[in-house]
């Protein structure tokens, strides 16, 4: 596969990255932002929004009663051909920032209890980015920014939504997961910032290197 150059943001949930990809696609004109949230999705590709909008609204409620973890994978699979498919599309001489690329689905495919590694090998055989800038935040500030878990879905904890204390093992134990997917190309790590607009500072500041 050919295309172009391209960055990854990553980080934990709360770590703000759709904010920062939303200020990013304002301050960098020269660049393509990829994302499957719908601001950066293409008229072309509503199939994905309808997806995205699905998972959340039946597969995630449902998820271990009426939808197995295998399901969850199948799904969320759209999102990762969706997002190599545009980075394969895109004009090579465009620098592109993709958001969580596949690491992140991985990690929660995993989480969720999904033991495909054949379906895992394939997401790792796609090309590699230049750099991921991973976007941290810690499990205290993650709480508080869910609206002190009024505002999680089931990839976001592992047992009572509301109970903060299964909130950070979750938020934990994906860090941990997404640290070691990405163990074998260039991380800069960005601690925590305060508001989005110091995180997009930082995020801008590595970008031109």
């Amino acid at each position: 596969m050919t295309g172009p150059a391209f960055w990854v943001l990553l980080g934990p949930d709360g770590a703000g990255k759709s904010s920062v990809m939303e200020r990013l696609a304002r301050t960098l004109p020269g660049w393509r932002l990829v994302s499957t949230d719908r601001a950066f999705v293409a008229p072309e590709h509503a199939l994905i929004t309808r997806l995205r909008r699905d998972l959340h609204d039946h597969l995630l409620p449902g998820l271990g009663d009426a939808y197995s973890a295998d399901l969850l994978a199948a799904v969320l699979q759209t999102a990762v051909v969706h997002i190599r498919d545009q980075l394969r599309d895109g004009d090579p001489r465009q620098p592109v920032l993709v958001d969580s690329y596949y690491y992140k689905i991985l990690a929660k495919c995993r989480l969720a209890g999904v033991r495909d590694e054949r379906l895992y090998s394939w997401w790792r055989s796609f090309p590699r980015p230049r750099r991921v800038l991973f976007l941290d935040v810690s499990p205290e500030t993650a709480w508080r920014r869910s609206g002190e878990g009024t505002r999680l879905n089931a990839l976001e904890h592992d047992g009572v939504p509301g109970d903060r204390g299964s909130f950070e093992r979750y938020q934990k134990s994906l860090r941990t997961m997404l640290l070691e997917e990405v163990r074998e190309v260039p991380v800069t790590l960005l601690r925590e910032q305060p508001d989005v607009d110091r995180a997009t500072a930082a995020v801008l500041e590595v970008l031109s290197w």
